[in-house]
């Protein structure tokens, strides 16, 4: 037991290195004093450039697969695999939007739930990623998208799973859509109140439907 605790606390460890404030402190920079605020790869993007958001993008995907790899393996029951392997991702995620080593100020926890996914069923990304891209691209807003595609993680369950997935995946359904609608609650007020920042160059289809 509690060397099974041990994995989720370094889950969470993993999830409070922060890539956009690590590669931040190379830079010079603390984003979270620039743009939103937010310390997540979209305002990495806004306010530092493409390369620097990938790079943040790739350790925040890339603590949450190691931390969901972590809990995978290493000796867990298997009766006890998936759901160690879900506590660690969560964990990591958690890490994230509040990190222990930046002063519990960190992002919105979308990338690192990218990265729990991959290890552990990288398909249910592919509907997840297809409704943020319908989204963004038709509205330009990320946040919205990312709100929607949490929510379409329940539907992709179902489908993919043939109805027949695991009391454990619907539990990580359900908390991965609720705690994104919370992280981004933010977002959700800047849309009621039309104040939302909107990445107008990624509405391809509003620009190509709307001519």
């Amino acid at each position: 037991m509690i060397a099974l605790l041990g994995k989720v606390v370094l889950g969470y460890l993993l999830g409070s290195v922060s890539g956009s404030l690590v590669l931040g402190r190379l830079r010079g920079v603390d984003i979270r004093k620039l743009g939103s605020g937010n310390a997540g790869g979209t305002n990495a993007l806004r306010t530092q450039g493409w390369k620097f958001a990938l790079g943040v993008a790739l350790i925040d995907v890339g603590k949450g697969a190691l931390a969901s790899w972590i809990g995978l393996h290493g000796g867990a029951a298997p009766e006890l695999g998936l759901r160690l392997a879900l506590a660690c991702g969560l964990a990591a995620v958690l890490g994230h939007v509040w990190p222990l080593f930046h002063g519990f100020r960190g992002g919105k926890g979308v990338a690192t739930v990218i990265g729990v996914l991959l290890v552990l069923w990288p398909a249910l990304l592919l509907p997840m990623i297809g409704v943020f891209a319908l989204v963004l691209t038709t509205t330009g807003y990320v946040g919205l998208g990312s709100i929607l595609a949490g929510l379409t993680m329940l539907p992709a369950i179902l489908v993919l799973g043939g109805g027949q997935a695991s009391r454990e995946w619907w539990v990580a359904g359900v908390v991965v859509a609720l705690f994104l609608l919370f992280t981004h609650r933010v977002n959700l007020q800047r849309l009621r109140a039309g104040s939302e920042h909107r990445f107008d160059k990624a509405r391809v289809l509003a620009r190509l439907f709307g001519r």
